[in-house]
């Protein structure tokens, strides 16, 4: 029997989705494997900063047909101005990725605008805008122990992960930046969110290159520089808060793409009839280092702390099962995963379905080329169908969506808006709070209520034409909904307007598809994450065995020590 993709009511629920890990299909992993596919170069052709650590340093990432360059500028911030959230006007560095090589003319338009971060422009020449701060403690102590010739303390790298973080990655056309249309057919960064992973791999390259000249400056011929394992070891943190949730409504067709690569990765492997002694093995190698990782998982968030112990308890059922399973049997992966579905927490059941597809690279990495969509595809209704084709539509894709009672306070009781300070998304309390009349259009499970309603007092062949000049007001969900024909993983089946919702949970799904490690929630509305942990530098793209970093090698000193 074909193991067929799990179904959209069980991968779309915000339960599940809030428990996603990365996979080899996650965006900094995709990237990484393209630019040492292609043989890419890099270098830092300008390090113009000062003794306080305060200048300009250029990153170039050279490739066969192109350059793209990361311009960074360094600060001399207060700590009293230090702050991640969006409301900061000053940081310890803002960049640009700029398309190309930047003329001193291209750096001083920069240098004039990108430490303005909102309040400067860039021009359709850069790809994207970003800042970061310094995570003080450790930053502090790395400087005072390069500054006198000894190594820093792994347990405390091991325990942050970072030396900086970011708190805003801009791209996609905002704030003057290139069109996603302009990397369309362009092979490394064609792909979604490709440009915005090139900067943060190379801002942690500046980020450590930072904090060793700091070391210097403190303590001249005597300072040392980072041990390769444990410069490995840090990766670059990020900040992120609502911002980037209504993102996965507002793009549903390329949601849908994300999930469908993911779930069909998982269904080819669920469907391999026998595995190979070396996939054990390396499926085996996964599951020790993912232990690790997860051992050294922090978190202050009280619920996501409960989670994580829960996985750490599943993980050792999980080596039980497989220590006494014959992973050589008769469709193995599929039976572990079935296993793991009755046995194990939703958290230690998507970590599962991570793992499972670390042997099969050549199976499911060109996968990744399939999650880009053009959005413009399918934005127009077509209003010649007759009502009786939506009303089955609607009864198929949005059943879940007729469960709530949506006059209910409890379930009506939050509004999402844009803030007029900084253009960013907000979540307002219905009840409580003036705005609810600016309310954005992510309640989708309420549009798609009312429009059966609406549907139920019109004969089955009237046209949709004929609908909508009565009920405008449904254009927008009856467009999803015609979308949802082609892109079953478009909607997420979960109240995105009541009072328990957890926003985190779609900033999570979100952030596994960029590859993001060490979930640390600070709220139910932002989150603290890891990137390119573990991952090699520029340096060591070659010299490292391909795509094997997203977990601590527990056969090196750092990766020891983790576990």
């Amino acid at each position: 029997m074909t193991i067929e993709l799990r179904e959209p009511d069980t991968v779309m629920r915000l339960s599940r989705m809030g428990a996603a890990h990365q996979t080899r299909l996650s965006f900094m992993r995709v990237l990484l494997r393209k630019l040492r596919q292609e043989k890419w170069k890099f270098d830092r052709p300008v390090w113009k900063i000062d003794a306080n650590g305060v200048g300009t340093a250029i990153y170039r990432a050279i490739g066969p047909r192109r350059t793209y360059s990361l311009v960074a500028f360094a600060h001399d911030l207060p700590d009293e101005m230090r702050s991640d959230r969006v409301i900061a006007t000053a940081w310890d560095a803002t960049f640009a990725l700029f398309d190309g090589t930047p003329t001193e003319a291209d750096v001083e338009r920069l240098r004039k605008n990108v430490p303005l971060q909102e309040a400067g422009r860039v021009s359709d020449s850069e790809l994207s805008l970003s800042r970061a701060n310094r995570s003080v403690r450790l930053w502090n102590h790395v400087v005072e122990c390069l500054a006198e010739g000894r190594q820093p303390d792994r347990e405390k790298i091991e325990s942050v992960g970072y030396l900086m973080r970011t708190t805003a990655v801009y791209g996609s056309g905002k704030f003057g930046a290139a069109d996603y249309k302009t990397l369309a057919g362009r092979n490394v960064l064609g792909g979604p969110f490709r440009a915005e992973m090139l900067a943060v791999y190379l801002i942690r390259c500046f980020s450590l290159d930072l904090v060793e000249h700091f070391a210097r400056q403190k303590g001249g011929s005597k300072a040392a520089n980072l041990d390769p394992d444990l410069r490995r070891a840090l990766g670059i943190g990020n900040s992120t808060g609502l911002g980037m949730a209504p993102f996965l409504v507002n793009h549903p067709g390329l949601l849908s793409a994300w999930i469908i690569a993911r779930e069909t990765a998982l269904a080819k492997v669920r469907n391999i009839e026998r595995a190979a002694p070396e996939e054990i093995q390396v499926f085996q190698n996964y599951l020790a280092r993912a232990c690790a990782l997860v051992d050294s998982w922090g978190t202050s968030h009280e619920a996501q702390a409960v989670r994580v112990a829960e996985l750490r308890s599943d993980l050792d059922a999980l080596k039980d099962r497989v220590a006494n399973e014959y992973l050589d049997q008769q469709k193995p992966w599929d039976r572990l995963f079935r296993w793991a579905t009755k046995k194990l927490s939703v958290e230690a059941q998507e970590l599962v379905a991570s793992l499972v597809l670390e042997p099969y690279g050549e199976l499911i990495d060109p996968l990744a080329e399939s999650m880009t969509v053009d959005e413009s595809e399918g934005f127009q209704i077509d209003a010649s169908r007759p009502l009786i084709e939506l009303k089955s539509l609607i009864e198929q894709r949005y059943r879940w969506a007729q469960t709530p009672d949506y006059d209910a306070p409890g379930h009506s009781a939050r509004f999402w808006y844009v803030s007029e300070a900084k253009l960013e998304p907000r979540l307002g309390e219905r009840y409580d709070e003036p705005g609810a009349e600016r309310e954005q259009p992510l309640d989708i499970g309420r549009r798609a209520s009312r429009l059966e309603n609406d549907l139920r007092r019109w004969p089955d062949n009237v046209s949709i034409a004929d609908f909508l000049t009565s009920h405008p007001e449904h254009r927008r969900i009856i467009r999803r909904a015609q979308l949802a024909q082609s892109s079953p993983y478009s909607e997420i089946r979960d109240n995105l307007i009541c009072s328990e919702l957890m926003p985190i949970d779609m900033l999570r799904c979100k952030l596994s598809f960029f590859g993001a490690t060490r979930f640390d929630p600070r709220s139910d509305r932002w989150v603290r994450i890891t990137m390119y942990q573990n991952a090699p530098f520029p340096d060591e793209l070659f010299n490292l065995p391909e795509d094997d970093w997203i977990y601590p090698d527990t056969s090196s000193p750092a990766g020891r020590a983790a576990a």
